[in-house]
């Protein structure tokens, strides 16, 4: 074999690999809830969520996570008398960010950097957990989406530096019995905007036209960004009050092993106004702390 051959053909394959757009995996989903925690954690037990115990990161915010089997759902906020995080009291209460996954932020950065991505250089930070044999630092790398590039909300990948304290058994049962986020639904005004941003970090081909929109399919998940009829038409009164923004993140769609267990969940916590239907019951958004919940089996 000529091996100069053999290796010019790795390094294009190499140079093909490194230049491919990211393949679109959620991570997590983030509910902003401002200078609100204790309330939302409250809630969001009510809600039949197991939570995580209260973290506190190095960049100023708090937050608790319920961990689901791949991905899972962050309350985060600011802690009463704490500097402000602008990303975190800039934005209304709601769902106010979604969240991909890497395992390599600095290639990913080049990577999206070099296409013309608006894309943030990596930024590191941690928070300590409690575990068996004392504290540890679960430590984060995220590669952030440009603000002025997206009205929704905020858009970041995060590069898991720790999973071993994240991704914990103990912490993945839930009274709700909820598994996992299937969906996230996205309003806006004109959904090509948003699917062009997606369609340039993660290829074209990720994005797919539906009825009154678009859908970036993510591995168990997807995402939807449809027009404001359609959003009434999929969630009626349980969705968010309108806010005057032009695009934004409205509901999200969590898996869950039985609809009867959610049910005795809701109903335990004494959450009002859950419309059900044959195949999935809806939270009304006031309940939620701005985002529609929609539990299905």
């Amino acid at each position: 074999m000529n091996s100069s051959l053999h290796g010019g053909k790795l390094d294009a394959e190499t140079a093909s690999i490194q230049d491919a757009p990211p393949v679109a995996t959620l991570d997590h989903v983030v509910i902003n809830v401002r200078d609100g925690m204790e309330a939302a954690a409250r809630l969001y037990r009510r809600l039949g969520f197991t939570l995580t115990p209260l973290g506190r990161h190095t960049l100023g915010s708090i937050n608790h996570l319920a961990m689901f089997g791949t991905d899972y759902l962050e309350l985060i906020a600011v802690p009463p008398g704490g500097a402000a995080r602008a990303d975190v009291m800039d934005w209304p209460a709601g769902l106010n960010a979604v969240v991909f996954g890497t395992e390599d932020s600095d290639a990913l950065h080049a990577t999206l950097a070099a296409s013309g991505a608006p894309v943030l250089p990596p930024l590191a930070f941690s928070r300590p957990v409690d575990v068996p044999g004392g504290a540890r630092d679960a430590a984060f790398r995220t590669v952030r989406v440009a603000k002025e590039a997206v009205a929704a909300g905020r858009l970041y990948f995060c590069h898991h530096l720790t999973r071993d304290l994240v991704w914990r058994d103990e912490w993945r049962r839930h009274g709700n019995g909820v598994l996992g986020i299937a969906g996230i639904v996205v309003e806006s005004e004109k959904p090509v905007t948003l699917g062009g941003l997606f369609r340039g970090l993660f290829g074209r081909g990720a994005v797919v036209p539906i009825a009154s929109g678009l859908r970036l399919a993510l591995a168990l998940t997807s995402l939807d960004i449809v027009a404001p009829a359609e959003v009434s038409r999929r969630f009626g009164a349980t969705a968010p009050a309108p806010d005057g923004r032009a695009e934004r993140m409205v509901a999200l769609v969590l898996r869950v092993s039985d609809l009867g267990m959610t049910r005795a969940a809701l109903a335990a916590g004494g959450i009002a106004g859950v419309t059900r239907k044959a195949d999935r019951l809806l939270v009304p958004a006031s309940e939620a702390f701005g985002v529609t919940l929609e539990f299905r089996a």
